[in-house]
């Protein structure tokens, strides 16, 4: 019986890792940019700019759109307008751009070349057909967005050093399906993570639904945001055990209440504040999420689970 437990872990493991390196090989892995999608359409000599849900790119983007004129006539292309900060994508200032930021259009495929449609060779051939026959003919602020020559370990690890959003695995026999989500494109999040102290929370019928936090600066414990997301039944029935010998009734963050929602409603005004339940800051909470917005929130956080390792007074704020 031993043996046999044995040599069917030894099967799964084998399996396991057949199964990763045909993912690997089969795949063509490019940094996931955190930018708006959109197609590039040059039709009897004049440029179409256009988002992924047909708005009219060209008055927002002139520089990129005056480049996109040298690329062959009747031809189709997709990419990703993409604004680099300290030499990183930022959505924040892409969504709210000014001149500290360069902006750039990386462009990743070819659906028309030249009047031919080639949505249904292979991603491989298409990429082939991008690099020779329309990125030669281009210009800053136009670049290819690459293809990574590493390990899966290696990439993941590069790409939460470089505080990046994740990777887009492509099958490389994969044809050009607009509107599809297939499964032949699949996006690998890698976020990053740090330590906040839990000091509030939105209460739900049961228990809560969302958790509020922050970090010290000096003495003050000030508000980063706050998430519904990471959280299952049962994990929020045992979180919510821990709320209740911690119940506080002032607010204890120094920055709070804020003048205003901000752009994705992660601030807290004095009318959102009336939801929140309090808590003395004894938790702390290991938090994943994409940046720092330029008011001090975290984008798209999400609840990783509690640490016992760390006190809350050794929660600061972290850059990148």
């Amino acid at each position: 019986m031993g043996n046999s437990n044995m040599e069917r872990s030894h099967i799964d493991t084998t399996w396991k890792q057949n199964t990763m390196q045909v993912f690997y090989w089969t795949r063509a892995f490019l940094v996931k940019l955190d930018g708006f999608r959109a197609e590039a359409i040059k039709e009897r000599g004049r440029v179409h700019f256009r988002s992924r849900n047909d708005k009219d790119f060209n008055a927002r983007y002139p520089a990129i759109v005056q480049a996109l004129a040298a690329m062959p006539n009747e031809t189709v292309i997709d990419g990703e307008i993409v604004a680099l900060e300290s030499g990183r994508p930022s959505f924040n200032a892409l969504q709210n751009h000014t001149s500290t930021a360069s902006l750039l259009y990386y462009v990743f495929d070819v659906m028309v070349l030249a009047g031919k449609d080639v949505m249904n060779e292979p991603l491989a051939v298409r990429r082939e057909l991008l690099r020779d026959h329309v990125l030669t003919k281009l210009g800053e602020p136009i670049r290819e967005s690459p293809e990574l020559e590493a390990s899966l370990p290696e990439l993941i690890r590069s790409v939460k050093a470089s505080a990046l959003e994740g990777l887009i695995a492509k099958r490389r026999d994969s044809r050009y399906e607009p509107g599809q989500r297939s499964g032949a494109w699949q996006k690998m999040r890698v976020n990053q993570e740090q330590a906040f102290v839990i000091a509030g929370y939105t209460p739900a019928a049961r228990n809560f639904d969302a958790i509020v936090f922050g970090y010290y600066d000096g003495a003050k414990l000030m508000y980063a945001g706050r998430t519904r997301s990471g959280f299952t039944p049962a994990s929020r029935d045992q979180l919510f055990k821990r709320f209740a010998p911690l119940v506080a009734e002032k607010c204890p963050f120094a920055n709070l209440p804020e003048a205003r929602g901000g752009r994705w409603g992660e601030g807290l005004t004095a009318e959102k504040m009336q939801e929140c339940r309090w808590l003395e800051p004894a938790l702390v909470g290991q938090i994943e999420f994409v940046e720092w917005t330029p008011d001090g929130h975290l984008r798209h956080s999400r609840f990783m689970g509690l640490r016992s390792d760390q006190a809350p007074f050794d929660v600061v704020w972290r850059a990148g």
